[in-house]
């Protein structure tokens, strides 16, 4: 792993985050009814990429609450994501190390989630091995969880049924568009482009080796788990608004490219050393990442979603990353 490739991933930031004055006042004023409490400071989150508000609040009584808030205004998709992480906090068994949704409210434009506040730190970057290990730890426990009965989660391979078609789409492209495109991810694009009508094969398996009944998370990142160094190494997952009921070593697979481009080593290895990869056959993994890698691949070639000006570079980074484990296990 050289020093290019530890930095390769741009910052999960939108780059666009609102600050508390920012807000519409009435948004405030719910925001301070649902707390039960007068506002008195904020510490802004620095990472994720929704654009609208994300900030621990200090509270007069002295609580904190950890609130998200946005409208379509910031980007028309952010409130849907948000709807869609109350029904899954709804969802989560206990064992699952989530921070608890205490409060939300929804009148149409404005949604507003208020979270308990966990205390912890991101993981160190380049990734430092005694930090991956306990986050693929949590990461590998949520394989034996399954969400709660009558729950409204969707089944991963229906979620992902539009997503994991990038390869086919860039296969209908032109000669010339397709090698414009290999020409920007570099000898990984090359290879991508020579291999495609194979790309194409392995993504169409790539909802098949989706399905299953584990809990999974679908956009783990070093910017998605915390970690508290004072209560040996408790790993707390958050940002949950696209999780699913699929198979169990899909977060740990779908993560590891972000890990290597951060400084985390090789994926393969990182994978294969882990428990939750026990039984995973090389045709279905090759199947999963190819799905994940067309998205990739195709997304980072559409326009930048409003508010979030960065996003394609990191899918981008994200899609290199998994091609290059792709061709290393073809």
């Amino acid at each position: 792993m050289s020093a290019d490739d530890v930095i390769a991933l741009p910052l999960a930031f939108s780059g666009q985050r609102l600050d508390w004055r920012d807000l519409p006042r009435h948004v405030r004023t719910r925001i301070a009814e649902l707390a039960g409490a007068q506002v008195t400071a904020e510490i802004s989150a620095t990472s994720g990429f929704s654009p609208g508000f994300a900030a621990v609040l200090e509270l007069a009584d002295g609580r904190g609450v950890f609130v998200k808030a946005v409208s379509g205004e910031q980007n028309p998709v952010s409130p849907d994501l948000a709807r869609a992480e109350i029904r899954v906090s709804r969802a989560l068994p206990p064992q699952v190390p989530a921070p608890r949704l205490l409060w939300y409210s929804d009148d149409g434009d404005w949604v507003i989630l208020g979270f308990e506040v966990v205390h912890g730190r991101s993981p160190e970057l380049p990734w430092r091995p005694e930090d991956l290990r306990a986050v693929a730890d949590a990461v590998g426990a949520l394989a034996d969880a399954e969400p709660l009965p009558g729950h409204a989660l969707p089944r991963t391979d229906d979620q992902l049924a539009d997503d994991f078609t990038g390869w086919r789409k860039l296969h209908a492209l032109d000669h010339d568009t397709k090698s414009r495109y290999a020409d920007l991810a570099g000898d990984v694009g090359r290879w991508a482009l020579d291999n495609v009508e194979q790309l194409v094969r392995w993504e169409q398996e790539s909802l098949r080796v989706c399905a299953g009944d584990s809990l999974v998370h679908g956009d783990l990142r070093a910017d998605n788990v915390m970690i508290d160094p004072d209560h040996q190494h408790r790993v707390w997952i958050i940002d949950w608004p696209h999780a699913s009921v699929g198979a169990p070593w899909l977060d740990l697979a779908f993560m590891l490219p972000s890990v290597a481009l951060q400084g985390g080593g090789d994926p393969a290895t990182n994978f294969r050393t882990h428990a939750v990869s026990d039984g995973v056959h090389d045709d279905d993994l090759r199947a999963g990442l190819a799905g994940l890698s067309g998205y990739f691949a195709w997304s980072s070639r559409q326009p930048a979603p409003l508010g979030i000006p960065n996003l394609r570079r990191f899918q981008a980074a994200q899609g290199v990353a998994t091609v290059r484990w792709l061709r290393d296990l073809s």
